[in-house]
């Protein structure tokens, strides 16, 4: 067994926190220009999300250098949800660390940064951090509780095969997320041209698909939830895209006994009250729901590629009609009443045309859903030593 030498983060490192209010202001942020990575650009997976990213100009960049990251370096949130970070790639090299975070950037041969990026995802290493963090309603993270952090590493070899096998998940199932993103832009593209583009009869929703809400079993019976084997969604798990499992599972028993409802696959679900009004999703597998939640059931008038990417295109209009003073609520009446473009004739050509691609979808999601079982089962053996890479 390849031996494992323990350091201090601070070791190994020096970490550097990021711009203070006073030096990068709101209003220095421009529309294009140098992207600046804060907290919630943080992913779950070491990667950085860009859709909320925001620009620094240019003519900053020289009196903030010293917060630019390069390749191999490790951003962390400073506050919130202290436990992500990411990994900097080569084609991040040069962004800023941005206000609210943290940059460590490796300075000695003895580690990979890339294995100490994913030893800093494994469970244990993410409940050290939260527990170190100080603060009492929000965590907060300084550069003097990261340099403390422990960290292990076997020899350099054992760092590169861990590291290897680890990123060979990642790239997978990074793949499979941008096949599905090219899959569903071709859908929304059609979907414009044939349904928005053109005009058409407009309809009432509830005139052609069947609609109902869900329920919550008694939670006081707890037989109602032991050994369930019926999948109930709540509206948090609602995240545009197929769902094959979920948090919760309830018994035959309580579907029976409670007003949750049994939808059969393809139903698209739409969160009507919450913080999550708005959100949707498409059921890969017969499933119940939560009474936060509208189940819109396809059918040969109105089959699930229309009606999901219906619902999708649609989901700020139909926010935008939400009542409710303290809390925005769709109604399932607002739902039946929405009024939607119809052709029968183009709705069978876009089911016929999109159906491969909501197909591949599916399995995508399925197959990626699995990687990251299997990532998180490997990841904190591989990180303890557990399971030796041969």
């Amino acid at each position: 067994m390849s031996e494992w030498k323990e350091y201090k983060l601070g070791e190994v490192s020096k970490i550097q926190t990021g711009p203070f209010g006073s030096q990068l202001h709101a209003s220095d942020y421009v529309v294009t220009g140098i992207p600046s990575i804060m907290p919630t650009n943080i992913g779950q997976r070491l990667d950085i999300r860009t859709d909320q990213i925001v620009y620094v100009d240019p003519k900053d960049i020289e009196r903030l250098k010293k917060y630019k990251v390069l390749e191999n370096d490790i951003v962390y949130s400073r506050r919130g949800d202290v436990e992500k970070c990411a990994f900097i790639t080569e084609q991040q090299e040069g962004w800023l660390c941005g206000t609210g975070c943290l940059r460590i950037r490796f300075s000695s041969p003895e580690v990979l940064p890339k294995f100490v990026a994913y030893y800093l995802s494994t469970p244990d290493i993410k409940s050290w951090v939260l527990n170190s963090a100080v603060g009492t309603t929000m965590p907060n993270l300084n550069s003097g509780i990261l340099t403390k952090l422990p960290l292990r590493v076997p020899e350099k070899k054992v760092q590169v095969q861990i590291s290897n096998t680890l990123s060979s998940l990642d790239d997978k199932i990074d793949l499979l997320h941008r096949q599905n993103k090219t899959l569903e832009s071709m859908a929304e593209t059609l979907f414009r041209q044939w349904f928005v583009e053109e005009a058409e009869e407009k309809v009432k929703l509830g005139d052609y698909v069947k609609t109902s809400s869900g329920g919550t079993p008694s939670r006081s019976n707890l037989d109602y939830y032991a050994n369930g084997t019926v999948k109930w969604v709540k509206s948090k798990e609602l995240k545009g895209n197929f769902i094959f499992d979920t948090e919760e599972k309830i018994t035959d028993e309580a579907v029976k006994n409670s007003s949750a409802k049994l939808f059969p696959s393809n139903t698209v679900l739409i969160a009507m009250y919450g913080a999550t009004v708005g959100e949707y999703a498409l059921l890969a597998e017969p499933s119940t729901c939560n009474q936060a939640i509208c189940g819109l059931i396809p059918n040969e008038n109105m089959p699930y590629t229309f009606l999901f990417t219906l619902i999708k295109l649609n989901k700020e209009n139909l926010i935008a009609l939400a009542g409710g003073s303290a809390q925005q609520n769709i109604s399932q009446e607002l739902i039946k009443e929405f009024e939607i473009p119809y052709s029968k004739s183009k709705i069978d050509k876009f089911h016929n045309t999109t159906d491969p691609f909501f197909q591949k979808i599916k399995s995508n999601t399925d197959q990626t859903e699995k990687l990251k079982l299997l990532r998180e089962a490997l990841l904190p053996k591989l990180m303890s030593g557990e399971i030796q890479l041969s």
